[in-house]
């Protein structure tokens, strides 16, 4: 039984009546578990005739991304890794240009149009600039996906208004759409659409549908036959089968490997001497123990014997080693890399020696700023490393970070980390909206909506206010506000306080970084890290927020005085 994405696929390309074939293609579909991380590719590049090194550039592009697309990051997802390669790509041919006799006339420099299909598990990624198209076939019916980019002057004069390396910015299409088993894709140079109808087309696929290579032939000769005169290239991909159920890349740990023994102290196992519990949950056990081959002190944790049925829990359960692998930061756990099978489902990690930031905050309830500061910007540096490889970590609060001895600040917990290249995939088990503590997550997760980065640099920003003020800005309000409206409800408490010196402006900072609508934060957690140590032009006019904000009570029993004061001197005074 077929099982995972099968695809067939069907390339052909003639220079047809021109002296050199400027098109280039190409398709790329890897075996798993690749196929099933990062997806089948193909590429299509037509150069332009207006250029003599067009072809260059056309080869250029799709040697490129066919090469760098598989070599990018794992936690990526198809669009942001596609477009990063495409944009380096774009930049080089550019910089091709400039450097030559022709940085005077693009149109006859290192120039070219481009199409690429990305198909990963149920989705196909499309990216597209110029003329070359890409088709789907579904139900009999051929529908362009693509749309041209070429301004027509006249109705025998155009030219293109987008292509790759034209300009030093690139500007693509990009879609995401369903596959359905039986799909066919399209990718096509001008040379063949121009001169097939769709109707021929369908014709020719059906008469060859048990050889794609030869329906490709056979659609790029009859073009030719019925006038083309620029050279064509074709290439058919069908859905054969589609993932038939969900998976993670960690599944066949979970499938094949059982759940460990309970451990004990001074008990040998998998080659480590468990040396002590060090901490207990429903959910997991983690121990320290050394390493018998290197003495390493190492941390083992193993999932929840109550659980072990379930499992989403235990895909999650792995991941996090699968996380903390491809994260290399001194702000972030690392895992410890095996150097023997394993027999059973745990994980290993590096033992950090010191005290959780929950600890900490209970050892200095009142903590200078300087040393606020010094720990919010560590946590912001590991924050970062996973943002850049698209992670949001979505569980960041004091319990899940530790302090060494040497002060060294680390997140160490990833049991609710979001991957965009794993949370695209139809493999991957569907993760809650919200795994994170109730106190500590952004309002936009209890609204049931996905997190981005922005929602880690809220929970940043609650740890930070929580370390100065002992307290949090809206209190537990914001998990009991589930819609929008309510949302706009909420009333940011000052962070200011009679008793601890607090600059106003670290008031302002901390309630842009925790306003309740993501885009009204801050543009990058830097912005914020900046902030905190630099008070902002926008806040300078504000030195110090009203009294009524500060302490309206206070304040109302001020101008309650007040009146007071006012009703006595006039009931002495009224003769």
């Amino acid at each position: 039984m077929k099982s995972g994405l099968q695809l067939s696929l069907g390339q052909y390309s003639d220079k047809g009546r021109k002296a050199t074939n400027q098109d280039f293609h190409g398709a790329l579909i890897p075996a798993e578990p690749q196929l099933s991380r990062k997806g089948a590719a193909l590429a299509l590049a037509d150069g332009i005739s207006s250029s003599d090194v067009s072809q260059i550039a056309s080869a250029a592009a799709v040697k490129s991304f066919l090469d760098d697309y598989f070599c990018t990051s794992d936690t990526w997802s198809v669009k942001t890794a596609a477009e990063k390669v495409l944009s380096a790509t774009n930049s080089w041919l550019h910089a091709q240009t400039r450097s030559s006799e022709y940085r005077q006339d693009h149109n006859r420099g290192y120039v070219c149009t481009f199409s690429a299909l990305i198909l990963k598990a149920q989705s196909a990624h499309l990216f597209h600039v110029g003329d070359t198209r890409i088709y789907r076939i579904r139900d009999r019916a051929l529908e362009q996906l693509t749309k041209d980019h070429r301004l027509w002057l006249s109705r025998d004069e155009s030219y293109l208004s987008r292509a790759l390396g034209i300009d030093d910015a690139l500007e693509l299409d990009y879609q995401c759409l369903p596959l359905h088993t039986g799909d066919l894709y399209l990718l096509a140079s001008d040379g063949v659409y121009e001169h097939v109808d769709n109707a021929c087309i369908l014709d020719l696929l059906d008469r060859h549908v048990g050889d794609l290579n030869s329906a490709a032939r056979t659609i790029v000769e009859t073009a030719l036959e019925q006038g083309s005169p620029d050279n064509l290239t074709l290439q058919v991909l069908r859905v054969d089968n589609l993932p038939a159920y969900e998976h993670q890349v960690v599944q066949q740990q979970v499938e094949q490997l059982p759940l460990p023994p309970q451990l004990e102290p001074r008990m040998v196992f998998e080659g480590y001497l468990i040396q002590r519990e060090l901490h207990a949950t429903s959910r997991s056990h983690v121990f320290l123990a050394e390493d018998l081959e290197s003495g390493q002190q190492v941390v083992i944790k193993t999932p929840s014997i109550d659980l072990g049925e379930d499992p989403a829990y235990l895909e999650r359960f792995m991941m996090e080693e699968w996380i903390a692998r491809r994260i290399d930061s001194p702000h972030v756990l690392k895992a410890v890399p095996p150097n023997r099978p394993r027999h059973y489902l745990y994980t290993v990690t590096e033992y950090i020696e010191g005290q959780t930031l929950a600890q900490w905050i209970n050892d200095h309830p009142w903590p200078n700023l300087e040393s606020v500061r010094d720990i919010i910007e560590q946590l912001a540096r590991g924050l970062q490393a996973f943002h850049r490889r698209e992670m949001v970590h979505q569980d960041l609060k004091p319990d899940n970070v530790m302090i060494d001895s040497a002060g060294t600040v680390r997140i160490i917990d990833f049991g609710a980390t979001r991957v965009a290249g794993i949370v695209e995939s139809a493999h991957a088990l569907e993760q809650p909206h919200l795994m994170g503590t109730a106190l500590y997550s952004a309002p936009e997760y209890f609204i049931g909506e996905y997190g981005d980065w922005r929602a880690d640099l809220y929970s940043l920003a609650v740890i930070t206010y929580q370390m100065l003020s002992g307290r949090f800005p809206y209190g537990n309000r914001v998990a009991r506000t589930r819609t929008l409206a309510a949302q706009k409800r909420l009333v940011y408490d000052s962070v200011l306080d009679e008793d601890r010196e607090i600059p106003a402006w670290i008031d302002d900072t901390l309630k842009q970084a925790l306003h309740p609508e993501p885009t009204k934060r801050y543009d990058s957690l830097s912005e914020f890290l900046y902030d905190l140590r630099h008070p902002s032009q926008r806040f300078l006019n504000r030195t110090k927020p009203p009294l009524m904000e500060r302490h309206p009570v206070r304040f109302w029993q001020g101008i309650s005085l007040g009146l007071a004061l006012a009703v006595v001197y006039l009931l002495t005074h009224t003769p």
